[in-house]
């Protein structure tokens, strides 16, 4: 078939509506590229300019469209037109650094099946709004990841200066309101010459051991359901009975003293510089509420914070001295020593006692914590 001749096809498809010279006319100046080629040889009898442009010949003018089309599966596109459906390809066509990428469809020319209809559709719009929503999605699920990365890691640091019901009613309201506890269990640690170890130890040093020993405490604390409310130096207090309420605040803070108090003497057992505490707890009204707008802490004031603070003052080294409202919550369950009654600053005369340990019958049950 040559030009001419699918040409005069096109007319007698149209008939009346244009002349030959004009449908080829109109043919080539389509910016859709058009061609017929032989299904037998692949050879091409008609193309318009935009095909020639988008698929020309790489040196033989003649060659057929199976070396003009890159990826052109000869076999299987007059497999399918031969069943009277549509072959369809995308190809990328470069011109220098610039690459369209075109949509090829054939399908049966004639009725006998001998030709093939070639249309060649420019996607490249459509190619660059597809890689621009994939990338939009990449760079979003991307951002969202990290986004959720940050907001986990926040979370983290928020849940080391708080606790969570602080935290949760933080992240729906915006701010915390301050409560009172009418009852909770507050202990204070300090270590013994610490002011000289600053002096005598190297820095780096110093503050790893801290560290190391911070961490255990957590550990422990975290064990019996009490919170750690902030470490000031090298000093350490955490709390129980707030902010969930709980029946045995009291005993959970003797028994988290009692296990401060091993682990340190199975430390000291292990290493050559030793670590001596004076630890104190008492039991009464506090207040927890966020302090700081900026920078946020958690923190807790009133009489029971006050009177553990004196408490671990006048205790001695690796010994826990507490009140009588703390011992009268826990008496039945533990060992103590009596001190006798003391003069406290702010609270008037005071019986005092060192826990000594935890009776058997409730030690049992927590053999295996510590």
């Amino acid at each position: 078939m040559t030009e001419a001749t699918a040409g005069a096809q096109l007319e007698a498809a149209l008939p009346g509506v244009l002349p030959q010279e004009d449908l080829d006319n109109v043919l080539r100046a389509l910016d859709t590229g058009v061609a017929v080629a032989a299904i037998a040889d692949w050879r091409i009898v008609f193309e318009n300019g935009k095909f020639f442009q988008w698929c020309p010949p790489q040196g033989d003018a003649d060659a057929p469209l199976d070396q003009r089309m890159e990826g052109f599966k000869a076999d299987r596109a007059r497999d399918r037109i031969s069943k009277k459906r549509v072959y369809r390809q995308e190809i990328e066509h470069r011109e220098g650094a610039r690459s369209t990428w075109l949509e090829i469809s054939l399908r049966a020319y004639d009725e006998d099946g001998l030709y093939a209809l070639i249309e060649c559709r420019d996607m490249t719009a459509q190619k660059r709004a597809e890689y621009m929503l994939e990338s939009y999605s990449e760079v979003s699920e991307r951002n969202t990841r990290e986004l959720q990365k940050e907001k986990d890691r926040v979370e983290r640091l928020l849940l080391n200066i708080m606790p969570r019901s602080v935290y949760e009613e933080m992240k729906d309201y915006g701010t915390v309101t301050p409560r009172r506890y009418d009852s909770a269990t507050i202990l204070l640690l300090d270590f013994v010459d610490f002011t000289e170890m600053a002096i005598s130890r190297e820095p780096g040093e110093l503050v790893a051991e801290l560290n190391d020993i911070f961490s255990a405490f957590d550990r422990i604390v975290e064990m019996f359901g009490c919170e750690r409310i902030k470490t000031m130096g090298d000093a350490y207090m955490a709390v129980a009975g707030i902010p969930e309420a709980s029946p045995d605040h009291a005993a959970d803070m003797a028994r988290v003293a009692l296990r401060l108090r091993r682990y340190l003497d199975r430390r000291n057992a292990a290493h050559t510089r030793t670590w001596d505490c004076r630890i104190g707890i008492a039991t009464g009204p506090v207040i927890g509420s966020i302090v700081g707008i900026q920078k946020y802490v958690y923190d807790i004031f009133g009489p029971g914070v006050n009177l553990a603070a004196r408490m671990e003052g006048m205790s001695e080294p690796m010994r826990i001295t507490l009140s009588s409202e703390t011992y009268d919550l826990i008496k039945n369950d533990f060992i103590f020593e009596e001190q006798g009654f003391r003069e406290v600053k702010g609270f008037g005369e005071i019986e005092m006692f060192f826990l000594e340990g935890e009776r058997e019958r409730t030690s049992i049950r927590r053999e295996n914590l510590i």
